[in-house]
C-alpha cells in the first residue's frame, strides 16, 4: 500500500481574500499534468473562498485523467475530495465565518428543482461536479491554494479531526450513501466485491450500520488484509470461494467479472448496491436476477451524508487514517497521477498539500 501516514499539522492559511494568482496542478493535455499559474478566484455572493489545505486524488480523477471518460477535459483543475478554511465570504453568505474549518462535497446542485425538492440532490438536473469538466458544465476543482465552492455544499470540520481526516468528507459520504440505499438490516450478511478506497469504506459502513458478517474480495492480498485489519470476517481473492447466499452484495468496481459475482453471490430475494462504473455497460444474468428476485440498487455520489460522514470519522466508527498512502506537495501530483495509475504500489488515498 506504499508508507503509511503520520499525522502532522497543516497550516491553517491565513485570513481576508487578497487579488493575485494562485499554484494549481493543472491537466493540460490528455494524462498530463503541469504545475502552473492562475487568477486566485472570487467567490460569488452566494460562495465562500476556501484556503486549500489538503486535496485527495481520486480514483474518478485517475480513470478519467486520459480523457477517456468525456469528464476530465483539458485544460482543466481536477480535485474534489478536499478541506481547508474559510477566508473569504461571498455578499449573500450567512451562517459561516471567516476562519473557520471546512470540507465540502463534491455535488453542487441547485436546491429548487424537482429532485433537489425530494432531497435528491446528488440527481439534480442542473448539478455540476467540482473538479469536472464535460460539455454542460466545467468547474475546477481543488488542486489548487484557494478554490470557490457554494456555501450551500459546506460541512463544519469538528473540533480535533485532523485536515487529511477531514478530507475524506466525500468519499465516505460516497459509501455511507450506497449502503443506506441497500438498508442492512442487524446481523445481515454481506459480501463487498472490490477492496479499493470506497471498498474500504464501505466494508466499516456495513459494520457500522449493523451487518454481521462482512466478506471483502479484492485481487491485492494487501488491500484484503487491511479489510479484515477495518473489520471484515473474512477476505478473498477473486478465484477462491468466499461464500454465497448473502443478503447484500455490494459492487465496487464496475466491471462485468466484478457484477456477476456480486449477483450470484446474495441469496434470493437479496440486494445487489451498484457502486462501481469504470466501464459504461456491462452483461447482465438476466434471468438468475428475474427468476431469484434479486433487486439493483444503483447509487451516485452522496446526497446529504456529508455530515454524517464527518461525524463517523470523528467519533471513531469509520477509519480512515489507515487508508492514507502518502501526503505530498502539489508539484508531486502529476507523479503519484502516473504512480496511481500504474498500480504496482497499491496505493489507496495520495493527498496533495498546494
Amino acid at each position: 500500500m506504499g508508507e503509511r501516514y503520520e499525522e502532522k499539522d497543516l497550516p491553517r492559511g491565513r485570513v481576508g481574500g487578497h487579488a493575485g494568482r494562485m499554484k494549481v496542478l493543472e491537466l493540460v493535455a490528455p494524462s498530463q499534468f503541469v504545475v502552473s499559474q492562475k487568477m486566485k478566484p472570487e467567490p460569488k455572493k452566494d460562495e465562500v473562498l476556501i484556503k486549500v489545505s489538503c486535496c485527495g486524488i481520486c480514483g474518478s480523477d485517475v480513470h478519467g485523467m486520459d480523457n477517456s471518460s468525456g469528464r476530465r477535459i483539458p485544460p482543466m483543475v481536477m480535485g474534489h475530495e478536499a478541506s481547508g478554511v474559510i477566508e473569504q465570504l461571498g455578499e449573500e453568505v450567512s451562517g459561516w465565518e471567516v476562519g473557520a474549518r471546512v470540507s465540502f462535497d463534491s455535488m453542487v446542485y441547485c436546491g429548487v428543482c424537482q429532485h433537489c425538492e425530494r432531497g435528491e440532490t446528488n440527481l439534480c438536473d442542473e448539478r455540476q461536479v467540482m473538479g469536472v469538466s464535460c460539455e454542460e458544465f466545467k468547474r475546477d476543482g481543488a488542486f489548487a491554494e484557494w478554490v470557490v465552492v457554494p456555501a450551500r455544499i459546506l460541512e463544519q470540520v469538528p473540533e480535533g479531526l485532523s485536515f487529511e481526516e477531514a478530507a475524506f468528507t466525500e468519499p465516505l459520504a460516497v459509501a455511507l450513501h450506497a449502503v443506506n440505499l441497500v438498508k442492512v438490516k442487524p446481523g445481515e450478511r454481506a459480501l463487498v466485491v472490490g477492496a479499493g478506497l470506497i471498498g474500504l469504506l464501505v466494508v466499516q459502513a456495513l459494520k457500522r450500520a449493523g451487518a454481521g458478517e462482512v466478506v471483502a474480495v479484492d485481487m491485492d492480498p494487501k488491500r484484503l488484509d487491511l479489510a479484515r485489519e477495518l473489520g471484515a470476517s473474512g477476505a478473498f481473492t477473486p478465484g477462491e470461494d468466499c461464500g454465497a447466499d448473502f443478503d447484500v452484495a455490494m459492487e465496487v468496481v464496475g466491471a462485468a467479472p466484478t457484477l456477476e459475482k456480486a449477483v450470484k453471490a446474495v441469496r434470493k430475494g437479496g440486494r445487489v448496491g451498484l457502486v462501481g462504473n469504470v466501464v459504461a455497460e456491462v452483461p447482465l444474468a438476466l434471468q438468475w436476477v428475474v427468476t431469484r428476485e434479486i433487486s439493483l440498487i444503483g447509487s451516485c455520489a452522496a446526497a446529504g451524508e456529508c455530515a454524517e460522514a464527518l461525524e463517523a470519522i470523528a467519533g471513531g466508527e469509520i477509519q480512515v487514517k489507515p487508508l492514507i498512502s502518502a501526503v505530498a506537495p502539489l508539484e508531486e501530483g502529476g507523479d503519484y497521477f502516473k504512480r496511481s495509475r500504474e498500480g504496482k504500489e497499491g496505493l489507496l488515498k495520495v493527498l496533495l498539500r498546494p
